[in-house]
């Protein structure tokens, strides 16, 4: 019964959204926004038709948010198309490093000095809320292939680079709550395994198995001439699964893998198409149900100044990008819709504040004392500093602890204040977002 009750619940909420996305759509407020009211309507504080106990959902729930963040990672990963010789990529960096590093430093003196948490209690805390997320912030990520905006482009680079950055920490936060002060042995581990090692092997590793899929998938699909006949979905699945399990196998981070997978495949494509002025999947728009056609019928546009190859590398993204968005967003209304039902039994006032300090000054802060030069003028900068949007990270960090020995009192801490700050985020961000691109993008 519970199963088909929350199978009911995802029907609903998303037959709720396509109905009324007509409205929506004239409404400044973010799908997400909307999705955690519906929650809360649904939840005990509301009609009391559902009800969620984190402690003993924290085993699916967190891989329920991990799999949403694969998939969202991917996609990430897809849409970047710029090589690493241009200069947009030091805006990445910038965000995903240092700008990460002075988020965690900042809120985890803030819950030290203010809230009186233990060091350790204090940066797991700020490493939970430490990365952006790639499934809420769609609205200020690139909006396809030729988006070459800075402040767009250096959002979508973060939220996909944070997620797998801000690991080591939260494995940093739990070994200090476990050893008060751990050995030299410990931190020299975590610093050359947890810190160094993960973090390079797993994009490399994802990067490398990225390119080689697709070149081979090129490869094949020319030589047998389908170049619109092969499943894509079935790729991006492979692709994602194999990055994943590949990573962990050689104790990397699976998610900075499978980004780094979306990253190479896309240079696949851009290696197919160098000489092309757009995209191919721009020029290529594959047909619904193509797989079934004949490949000279199979598309639609022009296609004239395409190669085979280039056609296939365009069909492929296209059908990538779409399956990959459309599993992403499915599962970004599930989660926030039960973050809403689950938001009454976890709020914590405190977040009001660390929320606010966080999203207010420590972000926006960092992001003005950060070097930027040319590469971000003022209104970007500080636009970037307020779209530092919180969410599936966060909450599939908390899980990941939850799952691994962190004590039932320090739980409801790190449960109750990081599922309030991103419920806060999505509101915040969720009703400013579109009016702050609407006057971004009309200046001149």
């Amino acid at each position: 019964m519970n199963f088909i009750v929350w199978v009911a619940v995802l029907g609903t909420v998303l037959l709720t959204l396509a109905l009324t996305s007509s409205y929506l759509r004239w409404l400044p407020v973010t799908t997400s926004a909307v999705c955690l009211v519906l929650g809360v309507a649904i939840g005990p504080v509301g009609l009391g038709l559902l009800q969620l106990n984190l402690t003993d959902a924290a085993p699916w729930m967190e891989h329920l948010t991990e799999v949403a963040l694969l998939f969202s990672l991917f996609v990430s990963g897809l849409k970047l198309r710029l090589r690493f010789s241009r200069r947009m990529w030091r805006v990445v960096l910038g965000l995903a490093g240092p700008l990460m590093l002075l988020s965690i430093a900042g809120l985890s003196l803030v819950l030290h000095l203010w809230l009186q948490f233990s060091w350790g209690l204090s940066l797991l805390i700020a490493a939970i809320l430490a990365p952006t997320d790639p499934v809420l912030a769609s609205l200020v990520q690139v909006s396809d292939a030729t988006d070459q905006d800075a402040l767009r482009f250096g959002l979508s680079g973060e939220a996909g680079l944070n997620d797998g950055v801000a690991f080591p920490f939260v494995l940093l936060g739990l070994l200090l709550i476990v050893q008060a002060q751990p050995g030299a042995s410990a931190l020299l581990h975590w610093a050359g395994h947890d810190l160094l090692w993960a973090v390079l092997a797993g994009l490399a590793l994802g990067y490398a198995m990225g390119q080689g899929v697709g070149r081979l998938s090129l490869a094949l699909r020319i030589r047998n001439d389908d170049s619109t006949l092969s499943p894509n979905d079935y790729l991006a699945l492979a692709l994602i699964a194999l990055a994943y399990v590949g990573a962990e196998l050689i104790q990397a981070y699976g998610f900075l893998a499978v980004f780094a997978a979306g990253l190479g495949l896309r240079r696949t494509e851009m290696s197919s198409s160098e000489h092309a002025t757009v995209p191919a999947e721009h020029l290529v728009q594959p047909l619904i149900g193509h797989h079934q056609l004949e490949p000279d019928q199979a598309v639609h546009g022009d296609t004239r100044q395409l190669q085979g190859k280039q056609v296939a590398a365009g069909v492929m993204m296209g059908d990538m990008l779409a399956f990959g968005s459309l599993v992403e967003r499915s599962l970004e209304v599930f989660l926030v819709t039960l973050l809403g039902v689950a938001l009454a039994s976890h709020w914590d006032w405190r977040a009001l504040g660390v929320g606010l300090v966080l999203f207010l000054l420590i972000r926006p802060l960092g992001t003005l004392l950060i070097p930027w030069g040319t590469l971000l003028d003022r209104q970007q900068r500080l636009l970037a500093g307020w779209f530092g949007i919180r969410g599936i990270g966060s909450l599939y960090y908390v899980f990941y602890c939850l799952n691994h020995g962190l004590s039932p009192t320090l739980a409801t801490t790190c449960i109750n204040l990081t599922l309030s700050v991103v419920a806060l985020s999505i509101v915040l961000h969720g009703v400013s977002t579109q009016p702050l691109l609407a006057r971004y993008e009309s200046a001149p």
